[in-house]
Order: C-alpha cells, then sequence, then structure tokens
C-alpha cells in the first residue's frame, strides 16, 4: 500500500483514476488544479504524484519541477493526450519516471505502471541508505557549558591514564569514551564496551574475561572474553556503580595486575588495554555507604569528566539532532531526514530528563510516524515539557510517588519487560530491580 497524489482538473478523470489506485489498496488524495496540488505536498510526502500535464493555471510541467525539487523521493507519472509525446519526453527529462497517454486503455495499465514506480523508489532508496555509511554520533557541541568537558577530553585522551565520565543517564558517555579512544594513540586499536547494567553477574563476569571449555552448564567451548578482544586498545566499562561487591575486587586485580584467569581456567593472561569507565551513580557516596569499593574508585578515577545534562547544553540541540537524524535515516533506509523549524522549537521547549538518548527516542518515533523525509510538529511526541511556571519544589513522598508512578508506567508499556523499560525509564537494569524491591512492586 502507498500513498498517491492524484491531480487533474477533469473530475471524471480524476475519480477514475483514484478509484483504480484504491482498488488496489492505495491510499489516495485528490487535488482539482496544481495548486491545490503545491498546498497538500507541503503538508505531507506521498509515494507517487500522477498529474496530467494540461490544466488550467500552472501547468502540470510545472508542477513536476517543483515537486522533484521539494520531495526528489516522490516517484512522479505523468498524463498527456494521445500524439504528444514531445511533451512526454520533456517530463522525463524532468525526472518524471513514465507518462500514460490518455485515454487509458485499462485500470491495469495505471496499476501496473504505479507498482513499478513504487518498485523503483524502494530501489532508489535502499541504494541510497546502502551507499551511506552508518551515521556514527561525534562529539557534537558548541554551547559554552561544554567547553571544559571537551578540553578536558582532549587533554587526557593522548595519555595512558584511566578515566571515569560522570553524569546523568544518557548525557553521552559512551561517545565521549569513544572520543578520548579516538585521539589516542590506541586510535587504531579496537575499542571494546561493556554495560555492567545489562548483564547478570554470572553472565559478566564470563562476557569480560571469557569462559574455559566446561566451566559451567552450557560452556561447550572456550570462548575469549571482551577484555582479550580488546588488546591494544580502549575498554570502556559503562555503568560501572551497577557491579557487586565480588566482582568489585575481580576487577580491581585486573587494573592493579593487568592481568587475569578466563572463569573456569588457571592460565593468566595480561592484557594491555586503556581503561575508561562511567555511571551515573555518585560513587563517592557509594565508598562511604561501603556499596562501593574505595581501592577501585581510586584506581578509576584517576581522571574525572562530568558531562553536562541536555536541559544545561539547549545551543546543542540541533546538532545532535541532526546527528541522530541521520544515524535514525540510515537504519530506516531513508536518504534523509530532516526537522522543520517549528519541530525544532517543540524540541527545545521539551526538558529532557533523559538527555541525549531520550532525544533519540523522540526522533526515532518522528521518523517512524511522519510522511516522506520531514518531520513536522505534529509527528513529535514528547513525554516532557517545559512550563513556562514551574512549581515549588517537591515534597519527598511526591517524589516517590512520581518514581512509582513512572516505572508501573514504564513496565506496562513494554508489557512488564524490565529491561526495556529501565532503557526507557534512563536507568541500569540492577537500578531498576532495586526500586521494585523498594517500592514493593517485584
Amino acid at each position: 500500500m502507498a500513498s498517491v497524489l492524484v491531480v487533474d482538473d477533469e473530475e471524471g478523470i480524476r475519480s477514475f483514476l483514484a478509484e483504480a489506485l484504491e482498488g488496489d489498496g492505495h491510499v489516495v488524495e485528490q487535488a482539482t488544479n496544481a495548486e491545490d496540488a503545491l498546498r497538500t505536498l507541503s503538508k505531507r510526502g506521498f509515494d507517487v504524484l500522477l498529474t496530467d500535464l494540461k490544466m488550467d493555471g500552472m501547468g502540470g510541467m510545472e508542477l513536476l519541477r517543483r515537486t522533484r525539487e521539494e520531495q526528489p523521493e516522490t516517484e512522479c507519472i505523468v498524463l498527456t493526450a494521445h500524439g504528444s509525446v514531445d511533451s512526454a519526453v520533456q517530463a522525463m527529462k524532468l525526472g518524471a519516471f513514465d507518462y500514460l497517454e490518455k485515454p487509458l486503455s485499462s485500470p491495469d495499465q495505471l496499476r501496473l505502471l504505479v507498482a513499478r514506480a513504487l518498485e523503483r523508489r524502494r530501489l532508489v532508496a535502499f541504494k541510497q541508505a546502502q551507499a551511506v555509511p552508518p551515521a556514527r554520533i561525534v562529539l557534537c557541541w558548541s554551547a559554552p557549558a561544554m567547553k571544559p568537558v571537551v578540553n578536558a577530553l582532549e587533554k587526557v585522551a593522548p595519555t595512558a591514564a584511566t578515566v571515569l565520565l560522570l553524569g546523568e543517564s544518557g548525557t553521552g558517555k559512551e561517545v565521549a569514551a569513544r572520543f578520548v579512544h579516538e585521539l589516542s594513540p590506541r586510535r587504531d586499536g579496537p575499542f571494546i564496551a561493556v554495560n555492567c547494567a545489562a548483564l547478570s553477574d554470572s553472565l559478566l563476569e564470563s562476557e569480560l574475561f571469557g569462559h574455559e571449555k566446561g566451566a559451567f552448564t552450557g560452556a561447550h567451548a572456550q570462548r575469549r572474553g571482551r577484555l582479550e578482544l580488546a588488546e591494544g586498545g580502549t575498554f570502556f566499562l559503562d555503568e560501572i556503580g551497577e557491579l557487586k561487591l565480588d566482582l568489585q575486587a575481580k576487577l580491581l586485580r585486573v587494573l592493579e595486575e593487568r592481568g587475569f584467569e578466563r572463569v573456569g581456567g588457571s592460565r593468566t593472561l595480561r592484557c594491555d588495554v586503556r581503561w575508561v569507565a562511567a555511571t551515573h551513580r555518585d560513587l563517592k557516596k557509594m565508598v562511604a555507604e561501603q556499596t562501593f569499593r574505595a581501592d577501585l574508585y581510586y584506581r578509576l578515577a584517576v581522571f574525572s569528566v562530568e558531562l553536562v545534562p541536555l536541559r544545561d547544553r539547549k545551543e546543542d540541540l540541533q546538532p545532535l539532532a541532526e546527528a541522530l537524524l541521520a544515524q535514525i535515516a540510515h537504519e530506516l533506509g531513508h536518504a534523509r531526514l530532516t526537522l522543520t523549524r517549528e519541530a525544532l522549537e517543540l524540541l527545545g521547549r521539551a526538558e529532557w530528563p533523559g538527555n541525549v538518548r531520550e532525544l533519540r527516542n523522540a526522533l526515532e518515533r518522528a521518523a517512524i510516524l511522519c510522511d516522506g523525509v520531514q518531520i513536522r510538529a505534529e509527528d513529535v511526541q514528547l513525554e516532557t515539557v517545559l512550563d513556562p511556571h514551574p512549581p515549588g519544589p517537591l515534597p519527598v513522598g511526591k517524589l516517590e510517588e512520581l518514581e512509582i508512578a513512572a516505572i508501573k508506567g514504564a513496565l506496562a508499556e513494554f508489557s512488564g519487560n524490565r529491561r526495556k523499560a529501565a532503557e526507557r525509564l534512563g536507568i541500569g537494569l540492577r537500578t531498576l530491580y532495586e526500586k521494585l524491591k523498594r517500592y514493593r512492586l517485584a
């Protein structure tokens, strides 16, 4: 099923064309002239434009030219009077997919040509997406608040110092870690990331260190861990604050001795990696509460950098959105995606408690909802928008009620899937489990 705009100033022909295409399952809109068609095209995109060439007022040739300039992804088919081959040739030079002569011999002729145009559109979009490599989200910044952060990262990158990245969930700590890696002498080596909150304790140990054959049930072969894979490069431990104490002790030994054993093994393997860790937790507070080892903290916090939340760097919203949209467009098979001025203004009024991760989610939803390649304000669905008259501080009890409501809502949205709910809330999976236990929601 596709969206088709039919343009003809003769009602009988227009209705015949629309009926034939609707019978094939397409969604059809009609325009009585070129001016009406341009107004419709300014509001939404179409897969196919089917237009007569000879109309009162603006002709179909000008409509074709404007459409190809403004919405080049739309396939255009022109209708021309019998014998007007010269007009059809000119239309093809302007980018029309094909032409039909009036009167049409049968509805099947029209349906077949529209099907071919749609297939061409699909193939062109696929080739364009394949030709463009996946857009990587670089460290986009122009806000003054980000200048000391970037300066610090640039200074520490060429050294061998361990880096600890701090900041709220979704602020781009992995992007910052990759930035450090790419400016370091290890840039040609691997960049290996492990999210400590995404795996259970037993699985995380095997993921980090690997395992020997027969080490546990299901270990049918030897498996190299992420540390071995990161040899000569950078090893990024995300959400380090989610590690349990026993794994903290094992990790400390690796940092101190630069060696480890696979699970179920006795041979010590050497590791040569650059360490970068990240967390949204207050590790100093955790050390005071004895839930995080002080010796490991001081090993990791050789050079700490705190990332800025999105609400404090609104100047970066547009370049971040454009970089994210380039990545989303590639994933969805589009050549490009753009934001209208109204959509960008709406994004600028949001609070973004989930920071860049929440921004990406909002843009991905909008990209799926929008018609064509332009995202409008009505395509953007925001969960939080700034109140022009914000209330005073909420009492603690109210904050807990809001947190419980948010957790229940996220679980309901994903049918109880706790991993997806944690991602939506912008917290680690282990943190979600702790909150479920605290509020007796488990």
